[in-house]
Formats: C-alpha cells, structure tokens, sequence
C-alpha cells in the first residue's frame, strides 16, 4: 500500500497545516457557487450555495393555499438541491485527494 513511499521523509504538521489550507480554500469556493433546484414545473425554487446554506427560496402564489402539496414541492425540491451539493463535495474532496500523491515519495 505504502510501495515507494518514505514514511520518515513525511512532516505531519505540514501535512495537516496544508489539509486545513485546502479545507478553508474549499470552503470559500463553495460559498460562491449556486446550486438551483425547482420542482411543480418551476413553482417551487431553492438556491443553495456549495456549502449548503439557502440562500433564494422562490414559491408560487397559488400554492400557498395548498399546504399539502407545497409541503411535498419543499422536500423534493430541497433534497434535489442537496443532492447537488453533497455531489459537488464529493468532488472536492476527490479532487483534494489527489492532492496527496507525492507527499515522502522517493
């Protein structure tokens, strides 16, 4: 698992040190990017930002009258958007990952 790799040559503080940088890089990237989910043919919208926080909740005026289905427009909505969001963490994180390949190699 190890083939290769000088162990002894490993500093961990300055491995943690970058993985916290890399951590705080990514999160700031994430506050910028905007995942949108609609569902109900566009009368229920959610906006979330990379780091899972709502920042646009758009809901049709006709639906307000029908708690029921508004309900059931929500949580679709809000678990396709989320979905979004966990995929793009996944990414990152992959992407960090690779990050890794060359730390105490010979």
């Amino acid at each position: 698992m190890f083939d290769g790799i000088d162990l002894s040559k490993i500093d961990l503080n300055q491995v943690m040190g970058q993985v916290q940088e890399m951590a705080e890089k990514a999160k700031e990237e994430n506050a910028q990017k905007l995942f949108t989910a609609k569902a109900g043919g566009g009368m229920v919208e959610i906006s979330i930002n990379g780091n899972s926080e709502v920042v646009d909740l758009k809901i049709d005026d006709s639906l307000l009258e029908d708690k029921d289905s508004l309900q059931i427009l929500l949580i679709s909505c809000m678990n396709d958007v989320i979905k979004q969001s966990d995929e793009n963490k996944k990414m990152m994180a992959m992407n960090m990952m690779g990050g890794f390949g060359s730390f105490g190699q010979k």
